[in-house]
């Protein structure tokens, strides 16, 4: 019998020792046991792929300077892994603020964003504004910002650099995607899709099969233009209408998002009802038909859960998380919702637990400090609050020993 493993390391381990060995293992510094009925060798696994067996004639004090060996093996060369944060402040975030911000400043918080590393930063969104009136100004930011790639190219001619960061904006229909086309910034188009029928009616006014055929025309344009295409699926773990989702429906609209051409899938907790062990269900049971490289996961902290379900959704093999600088953003559809996990108190987690993301997180409290004052708001981040005050001392330290 083997316990305590993860499924991707048990036929390993049942291949290394045979139906017949006992067996000991420890995994990249967890500890645990791989028991199997007889006691004729013992296995030390260190990694997915490092596996040694010592025959029981092995003294104990080989086995645990060949067990050092292996810590300290995994310890100096394999690399650091790697979360790609999808920073969604100017646009989910915003969108869902009470005032609306100046394009102006739009522009120069996304280039805060770039200027602090995030890999992806969904910029804008080509939606009514009669609906979305936060996000009515698309177009004109979209511009904005390609009209500074051009400058930043031709001041540095470095394309790696003005490329560095990917622009995302959110589309509903094709008249959107050819709006967003006609900007020149975007890099990846975006569309969503309710797993709560309740949701898909209230929100765009359709059912989740017709909402797919309305995007359909959007990801056949978007290929044949060469645009990747993200795909968003809502209320994940709970509906403000209908309660419970069943986690077979999220996967089965995972699936179909994937068949129809969406390079990366982003579960949504929209109201923020998700607690750890729902979320490791929930993902457990959408990579049964979608490749876990291929899935992102969006959560609101309305209930204080969303560092703790990122937690167990990146110990589960997540490598791709949303989040809001700041911790821009509420959820219309919940009383008192704090809105989008904060940006700074994501990065902050994974940096604690020695993976990278390639944020400058100075840089990432300032781009927060910047809209938090163009708001007129108090930040939401608990580190983004406390390294900011941390930065102002030193600031009036040094001052003292200037003077």
């Amino acid at each position: 019998m083997i316990r305590n493993i993860p499924g991707c390391f048990k036929a390993e381990a049942v291949r290394a020792t045979g139906a017949t060995a006992a067996s000991c293992a420890r995994f990249a510094g967890v500890s645990s046991l791989v028991e199997i009925a007889s006691t004729r060798n013992r296995t030390m696994i260190a990694g997915r792929h490092r596996i040694r067996t010592y025959h029981a004639n092995s003294t104990s004090s080989a086995c645990n300077e060949q067990a050092q060996r292996d810590r300290s093996y995994l310890k100096s060369e394999s690399p650091k892994r790697f979360v790609k944060i999808v920073e969604v402040g100017p646009r989910d975030g915003l969108q869902n603020e009470r005032q609306i911000v100046p394009t102006d400043n739009k522009i120069r918080f996304i280039q805060m964003l770039v200027e602090a590393g995030c890999p992806t930063v969904e910029a804008a969104a080509f939606v009514s504004p009669k609906w979305v009136p936060a996000m009515a100004d698309g177009a004109d930011v979209m511009e904005g910002l390609a009209t500074w790639r051009r400058q930043l190219r031709q001041q540095t001619g470095d394309n790696d650099k003005c490329s560095s960061t990917e622009f995302s904006v959110l589309v509903p229909n094709i008249k959107g995607f050819y709006a967003a086309m006609e900007s020149g910034a975007a890099d990846e188009v975006a569309i969503f899709a309710s797993a709560s029928e309740a949701f898909s009616r209230k929100n765009i006014n359709c059912s989740i099969d017709e909402s797919i055929k309305r995007f359909r025309d959007v990801v056949v344009a978007a290929k044949d233009r060469g645009f990747p295409v993200r795909g968003y699926v809502s209320c994940v773990l709970g509906c403000p209408y209908q309660g419970d989702v069943s986690t077979e429906s999220v996967a089965r609209l995972s699936e179909k998002l994937v068949e129809m051409g969406c390079r990366e899938i982003s579960l949504g907790d929209t109201i923020g009802v998700g607690t750890p062990d729902k979320t490791i269900q929930m993902i457990q049971d959408v990579e049964r038909v979608v490749d876990k490289n291929m899935l992102a996961v969006h959560f609101h902290d309305t209930y204080g859960q969303a560092l703790a379900n990122i937690y167990a959704a990146v110990k589960e093999g997540i490598s791709v998380v949303d989040s809001s600088v700041a911790g821009l953003g509420g959820c219309p559809y919940a009383a008192g919702a704090s809105g989008n996990v904060a940006t700074e108190d994501v990065v902050y987690m994974l940096n604690g637990m020695n993976i990278e993301t390639g944020i400058d997180m100075d840089k990432l409290v300032d781009a927060g400090t910047y809209i938090c004052n163009v708001l007129n708001q108090p930040r939401r981040s608990k580190a983004g609050i406390a390294l900011a005050a941390a930065g102002i001392k030193r600031c009036h330290e040094a001052d003292k020993r200037i003077d």
